[in-house]
């Protein structure tokens, strides 16, 4: 008898912990989801010349400045650093920039244009680790304003292959050749 409730017990708790183990608990919606954007756009073309893998955080009625504060180094973005791959040797902002993957930082500025960074790190958390020894290239990109507000960062490539990175009403943009 004892060793029948006892057999009864382990099957249970051998079920239990078996049916814990196999139930998922997926995570929710990130805030700030992932995108990614390549040129050329077209998932016709499978030969890019360039990707950016980004995530998109939103201003909820937040200021920009205080989301990607003037005169620091910003991730570009939400969450890890903004991971950008070139395919091919480019001019990057009138610089040469050897095909490989690389993340991608900004330094914003309140007046005047922002600062590019092409950096060697790679799957790093945020800015918190930047260095700029690992500076691969830095460019200026030109800076304008829109009147359309632009709720969730984005990035895109013109037909011209230019980068574009635009939120709230900024608007930054770098040739790519």
């Amino acid at each position: 008898m004892k060793n029948s409730i006892l057999s009864i017990a382990i099957l249970i708790i051998t079920l239990i912990s078996s049916t814990e183990l196999t139930a998922q608990k997926f995570k929710s919606l990130d805030k700030s989801p992932m995108d990614a954007t390549a040129f050329p756009n077209s998932y016709k073309i499978s030969d890019k010349i360039v990707k950016v893998i980004y995530s998109r955080p939103q201003l909820n009625g937040r200021d920009l400045v205080k989301l990607a504060p003037p005169e620091k180094v910003w991730r570009t973005g939400a969450n890890e650093a903004a991971e950008i791959t070139f395919y091919k040797d480019v001019i990057f902002g009138g610089k040469a920039l050897k095909a490989g993957t690389y993340s991608l930082f900004t330094i914003p500025s309140l007046e005047g244009d922002w600062t590019v960074i092409i950096n060697r790190a790679r799957n790093i958390w945020g800015s918190y680790y930047y260095k700029q020894d690992q500076d691969v290239i830095r460019v200026s990109g030109k800076t304008s304003k829109v009147e359309e507000n632009i709720e969730a960062f984005s990035i895109m490539f013109e037909k011209d292959m230019t980068l574009k990175m635009g939120w709230g009403n900024t608007v930054i943009s770098v040739s790519i050749k």
